[in-house]
């Protein structure tokens, strides 16, 4: 990848804080930081790094890799870093939200973790990723880095990018790699709401932006592709969570040239190779050359060459054959499989299955709409009921709005479906990482 650079030093590498940096720039900040690490931290150092995709921050992250070092990213929003920094063994660690953009600072902590110290004696650059489950502590995954940097060694095109998942997400540091290991540009918006991507898109002629499908949602609530011309992005790739139907479906109408692109990656296998039946379609076929996957009882496992070496702090997520539960459950049919939802989020109402999205698709349909969660509500006879939280377009009494979301969803769907609990919410049911936000009462 440095190869690369070097040989497009001077071609526009990275837009930041609205100005742009050429490879060389690059180069030079990691330059620094090799010749700063090898001589202030030890071999095969535990380096956290709190920042967002700066030049600095993206020469640190390539020095890391170049001298083998465990890389830990956070990003500025991400929380408990101080017990984080203890799980992950973090013996240096750069804060990029204190001012000082140089200053590495060692911790009391030396790493000696069986798999920190079995990545060591390979010799191998390392990737320490924190899940981001909703429930229980973070588990960190361990990542041999070469594994996952083996994707990028064939010359592939590249677009002018947004680097929209964070400092910290997988989805994020693969976009980073793939655009460097293709000459391309990458561009960090200052903002991350619909107003301020939109206007960057307009800006610095954006071709690619990866995002969430809550934050493409966000866009058609906001409108802001009216105040500003994205006419010229070109793919739109959408993971992280599940699309609603109903999202997809307006959104590629108002769009029909920007091809909609539903991606899948997860922390402890890294992102695979995607294809989409359609714009228009959640019907996908998910693999690639380093990946087997399989349907057992309609949930999807996969054994990838990429997996983790493990978790630091919990067991190994394999079985004996190296298989990964991903706990999605999925529909297959003529070769594609689409995604019905999460295990942890299926709302068992008497012993009948509920999976959100399927209802808040529905929900979005109906007029005075424009966002929704579904969510479980516990309940002393049923164990659980459906919930939703509306937030509306214009205000309107409870009570009406109950009596029309039910009487529409009675010929659509079956009736242990339809929510029993409806409010109306004053704030869009969001995630500091963009994913719907479902309240579990």
């Amino acid at each position: 990848m440095i190869e690369i650079m070097k040989e497009n030093s001077t071609k526009e590498a990275v837009i930041w804080n609205n100005k742009t940096f050429t490879y060389q720039d690059l180069l030079n900040r990691y330059a620094y930081w090799f010749e700063y690490l090898i001589a202030n931290t030890r071999k095969g150092a535990v380096v956290g790094v709190r920042a967002d995709y700066s030049p600095d921050s993206i020469g640190l992250m390539l020095a890391l890799i170049a001298k083998r070092d465990i890389f830990v990213p956070f990003s500025f929003s991400n929380k408990d870093i101080e017990e984080k920094l203890i799980i992950a063994e973090v013996e240096y660690y750069v804060d990029y939200g204190k001012g000082d953009e140089r200053l590495l600072q060692k911790t009391s902590i030396q790493a000696s973790h069986a798999l920190i110290n079995k990545l060591r004696k390979r010799e191998h650059p390392g990737v320490i990723v924190f899940s981001s489950g909703s429930t229980g502590k973070p588990k960190a995954a361990l990542h041999d880095f070469s594994h996952l940097l083996n994707k990028f060694k064939s010359p592939r095109a590249t677009l002018r990018s947004i680097n929209f998942l964070l400092y910290d997400h997988w989805g994020g540091i693969n976009t980073l790699l793939y655009i460097l290991s293709n000459a391309g540009l990458v561009g960090v918006p200052q903002e991350r709401n619909a107003e301020e991507v939109c206007k960057f898109i307009q800006n610095y002629k954006i071709e690619l932006l990866p995002t969430t499908p809550t934050f493409l949602n966000l866009i058609l609530m906001s409108k802001a592709y009216l105040t500003y011309d994205i006419s010229s992005l070109k793919v739109i790739s959408y993971g992280t969570e599940m699309m609603p139907e109903t999202t997809l479906k307006s959104f590629s109408s108002i769009f029909p040239d920007i091809t909609l692109k539903q991606t899948y990656g997860l922390t402890e296998l890294g992102v695979m190779r995607t294809k989409s039946k359609s714009n228009d379609s959640l019907w996908l076929k998910v693999g690639g050359e380093d990946y087997k996957t399989k349907i057992v009882d309609n949930t999807l496992f996969i054994k990838a060459k990429t997996s983790i070496l493990g978790y630091l702090n919990a067991p190994s997520p394999f079985d004996s054959e190296g298989w990964y539960n991903t706990g999605d459950r999925v529909e297959a049919k003529d070769g594609w499989i689409r995604f019905l939802g999460r295990e942890s989020d299926i709302i068992n109402v008497g012993g009948q299955k509920v999976f959100p999205v399927e209802v808040e698709s529905i929900l979005m349909e109906i007029s005075n709409i424009q966002d929704v969660s579904v969510f479980a509500v516990p309940n002393p006879i049923m164990g659980s009921v459906v919930g939703a939280e509306v937030v509306l377009v214009e205000d309107e009494a409870v009570s009406l709005l109950k009596k029309r979301i039910r009487n529409y969803l009675q010929s659509r769907i079956d009736g242990y479906k339809i929510p029993v609990v409806i409010s109306i919410a004053q704030r869009h049911m969001v995630t500091d990482r963009f994913k719907k936000s479902r309240k579990i009462s």
